[in-house]
């Protein structure tokens, strides 16, 4: 039996009840809004994972890297799902570790309560009600050293402290904030991550092979080979909205998404911006090949009631055969499936729109097809709202057969923001939402 199948259990104060989903439209269907079929679109199976102490699970894969988890239970692994060849079972990734923010004189500090937390691959089984824990394979350098989750760059990066913002933690250029997850027929991974934004391949037991970043990056002081093959216009990522969905293609390459738009000019435009970037990367060339821009519904059709724009995200892609790809949009409440296809026409690498003095910059477009940018057509396959039973913040999404998703949240570890967090003793004041995977059926074949 694998050493993480069972784990403790801890009592919650609560147990949250997340923001109802609904599933509709067919994918043959032109874009219609919700149609009576989607009443017939229902959740078929719910399961949650056991509690396990993070120290736990991190130190039986690499011994000595946690020495306090401060209450924490492994979470996080909702950050993608993706077929591991079995029925029920799936490869999932967690992101950095338990991370969260506190106001400091009225500054907002990223908080790392578990600094030697080192991200890992983890493959799940859904059985039952429960979801087991079969195998997890730790994330190192070339040396073998935990990569950890710990910000990159000082000045580019938010800056690191301690679970109760008082002491600054160091940098590692070997930090990774891992999202995506999809594995090769040879048995590696690849994985996209947020800091650099940066494409990570990874070996079936966990090393860093290459981390392909933008160019003009100049990350230095890495255990592992860093190539600069990514568009410098990535370098405008949004802090903390680097890569976070990844699909592979049927003939290998890779498709990633930004999770939002660029802040290109700057942070105002891209916090009003509706336009992200999707990138077609070849593993054989290892070079980007092709470049998509990607529209956004309006805030308030994506999530009712919302009327931030910012809050929208893309945080999977899920290849559909050919080029054909399901796009999820987001809010931490709700979400909507697009289907896309990633047509020649519409590539836009090297061009106009990847040089950061273009004014107005492709960010700034209010309409961006009037002005002639071939932006991406998409067909809506899920829209979220009334499928009773599906928790908030879906970052993961996998196609489980002909007519059913299998979706995961990401439970953030269990943390919340702000000093409520952790208790007088500096232990975790858990939020009660656990990392919960649903299978929802749909009224018509995908």
């Amino acid at each position: 039996m694998s050493p993480y199948a069972a784990g403790r259990r801890r009592v919650h104060r609560s147990l949250a009840v997340g923001v109802p989903f609904a599933v509709v439209a067919a994918l043959a269907a032109a874009h219609p809004a919700v149609s009576a079929a989607s009443a017939d679109a229902h959740v078929t199976r719910t399961a949650t994972l056991g509690d396990l102490p993070l120290g736990e699970f991190s130190n039986a894969l690499l011994p000595g890297t946690v020495d306090d988890d401060r209450g924490v239970d492994l979470g996080g692994v909702g950050s993608d799902i993706y077929p591991a060849g079995r029925k029920g079972e799936f490869w999932t990734v967690t992101d950095r570790g338990p991370n969260g923010q506190i106001k400091v004189n009225g500054s907002k500090r990223r908080t790392f309560p578990v600094p030697g937390f080192d991200p890992a691959i983890v493959k799940i089984r859904v059985q039952g009600d429960t979801v087991r824990v079969l195998k997890a394979v730790p994330i190192t350098t070339a040396s073998g050293r935990p990569v950890t989750g710990l910000p990159n760059q000082r000045g580019r990066d938010e800056a690191p402290y301690s679970y109760d913002a008082r002491t600054p933690l160091s940098y590692d250029p070997n930090g990774l904030d891992t999202e995506g997850i999809v594995r090769s027929a040879d048995g590696s991974f690849w994985v996209v991550d947020e800091y650099g934004p940066s494409l990570v391949h990874v070996s079936a037991s966990g090393r860093v092979l290459t981390r392909y970043v933008p160019k003009g990056l100049k990350l230095t002081g890495a255990d592992y080979p860093v190539m600069e093959a990514l568009p410098s216009v990535l370098l405008h990522r949004k802090i903390n909205r680097g890569f976070e969905g990844l699909a592979q293609l049927p003939g290998g390459d890779l498709v990633m998404a930004l999770q939002s738009p660029l802040s290109l000019p700057d942070t105002a435009a891209g916090e009003a911006s509706r336009t992200t970037r999707l990138l077609r990367f070849s593993p054989r060339k290892q070079a980007v090949t092709a470049e998509y821009a990607y529209r956004f519904d309006p805030v308030g059709v994506v999530d009712p009631g919302e009327d931030d724009t910012s809050e929208l995200k893309i945080s999977s892609v899920v290849a559909m055969g050919g080029d054909r790809l399901l796009v999820e949009e987001r809010t931490d409440r709700t979400a909507r499936l697009q289907l896309v296809r990633l047509e020649r026409s519409a590539d836009i690498l090297g061009g106009r729109w990847d040089d950061d003095t273009t004014s107005p910059s492709l960010e700034q477009l209010d309409d961006p097809a009037s002005a002639g940018v071939p932006v991406l057509s998409k067909r809506l396959v899920v829209d979220v709202g009334t499928v009773a039973g599906v928790p908030g913040k879906i970052e993961g999404v996998a196609r489980v057969d002909h007519d059913t998703l299998a979706l995961i949240n990401d439970n953030d570890f269990g943390m919340t923001d702000g000093t409520g967090a952790f208790d007088a003793q500096g232990r975790l004041v858990d939020s009660g939402v656990e990392t919960t995977v649903v299978y929802v059926r749909l009224p018509h074949t995908l």
